[in-house]
């Protein structure tokens, strides 16, 4: 039975990686590593120092190229299972190629697996197909954790519940009416600009826990075009950006 590790690495930080995320990574044979494009390099270079500099031990390190979802299938979740199909594919031939049958991979993982990731869905295709796998996950410290020490708030307002949704969502059904608090992820439109600001408070950042990190905050009404702007210049000057945010219904 193949081990396969999923190793949370935190949002950009080495500093982040858990002393159990550092002991199953130097106990892996092979570490995938995967490359996402030029415009995202520096995610690959975290995970290349990662393994040459902070690893007491030497796993082989095998890189390969991400598949590219197709952005035009008509149906968004169509797009995404035919994306995470070929990476099972990818994962399998990598898997047969260069692990024992008593071997152990490891995968690092931006964040944490159950946090707005594929890989975990991956790994249970690749069950399916057959793959003897046994899966192992290693949580990491989140976007979402480290957007609320910057700004220094609490992630919800005393017994009051909490949703983490995706942009695609908040543009498309509006402002949740179950919570007073809404995380965002995976926002390319920055979608907060769907909503009426008023009484909407915002806690905005991007590359979160790395040296680049942007934080804005206040009013939606008064800083969603500066957040629009800083964004688009930060995404001008890196090639790539990843951001996330927090809004909160405020009673002024």
């Amino acid at each position: 039975m193949i081990t396969l590790s999923l190793v949370g690495i935190g949002s950009g930080n080495p500093d982040h990686l858990t002393r159990e995320a550092i002991k199953t990574l130097d106990s892996a044979d092979v570490i995938l590593l995967p490359r996402k494009g030029a415009e995202k390099s520096d995610l690959a270079d975290l995970r290349r120092m990662i393994a040459t500099e902070i690893l007491t031990t030497a796993p082989e390190i095998i890189e390969f190229d991400y598949p590219v979802r197709d952005a035009n299938t008509p149906k968004y979740l169509d797009g995404v299972d035919t994306w995470h199909d070929a990476l099972a594919g990818i994962w399998q031939n990598l898997i047969t190629d260069h692990i024992q049958p008593d071997g152990r991979v490891a995968l690092m993982v931006w964040g944490d697996p159950s946090l707005y990731d594929s890989t975990l869905r991956i790994s249970d295709r690749l069950i399916a197909r057959g793959t003897p796998l046994r899966v192992n996950v290693v949580p990491g410290i989140t976007s979402l954790q480290m957007l609320t020490a910057a700004h220094t708030i609490p992630l919800n307002t005393l017994g009051a519940p909490v949703l983490i949704t995706t942009g695609r969502n908040l543009r498309d059904a509006g402002w949740p009416q179950e919570a007073d608090t809404v995380a965002v992820m995976l926002d390319g439109e920055c979608s907060f600009s769907h909503l009426d600001p008023t009484g909407i408070h915002i806690w905005w950042g991007a590359y979160v826990g790395m040296p680049q990190q942007t934080l804005m905050s206040g009013p939606l009404g008064e800083v969603g075009d500066k957040i629009i702007q800083a964004r688009a210049n930060a995404r001008a000057e890196s090639g790539w950006i990843m951001d996330i945010y927090i809004l909160r219904k405020t009673d002024h």
